[in-house]
């Protein structure tokens, strides 16, 4: 028997049960099965300069399992399954917005999936909609995404000196790569100044 056709693995059994998480690294310290893991057994998009995207499995509140080839069905699209784990963050996540002290803003949401927001682009189009400026965007670890407008310099200097202690402090770091949102354009690039 394949490892997908097993109960535990069967496609109608956990596609409505996988997220996407961002990854610089392919490591994970709180997956059941995320210290070792390439390329060559798992499905991974590239993303977006440094960044990945890997894909888990949520078995139970707060325990997820790295998805790997051998779980999938032979015939699996991988940017379908990208946009069926998009679909579940959004359906089973709460993202919130949370004020900085020095003006800046976080992504707030289960510990677990607050670096997935940025595959979620209706988001950044709320914020740049309300700010009405550019975003720069920082995805130090997997708990914590920080953004700022682009248009205020001092705060978005504060916020990679907050985005550096959050990457120092983290188990599961992602990194100091900046990325904008632009707001005329819609869409994320990295960052370049």
């Amino acid at each position: 028997m394949k490892k997908y056709e097993e109960p535990r693995y069967q496609w109608g059994e956990i596609c409505e049960h996988i997220y996407p998480w961002v990854k610089k690294e392919l490591t994970d310290t709180q997956a059941l099965n995320g210290k070792h893991f390439s390329e060559k057994d798992a499905p991974v998009v590239a993303f977006l300069g440094d960044l990945k995207i890997i894909f888990v499995i949520k078995r139970q509140e707060d325990t997820y399992e790295v998805l790997k080839d051998s779980m999938l069905p032979p015939d699996c699209d991988i940017l379908e399954l990208y946009h069926k784990a998009c679909e579940n963050l959004v359906r089973d996540v709460e993202f919130v917005i949370g004020n900085t002290w020095y003006g800046a803003f976080a992504i707030l949401a289960d510990g677990h999936n607050e670096a997935s927001a940025v595959c979620l682009k209706h988001i950044w189009q709320v914020c740049v909609d309300k700010l009405k400026d550019d975003l720069v965007i920082i995805v130090p670890a997997k708990d914590t995404v920080l953004f700022a407008p682009a248009g205020q310099p001092q705060v978005v200097e504060k916020m990679e000196e907050h985005a550096r202690s959050a990457y120092e402090q983290s188990y599961d770091r992602i990194g100091m790569e900046k990325f904008c949102f632009l707001a005329d354009r819609r869409e994320l690039i990295v960052y370049e100044k």
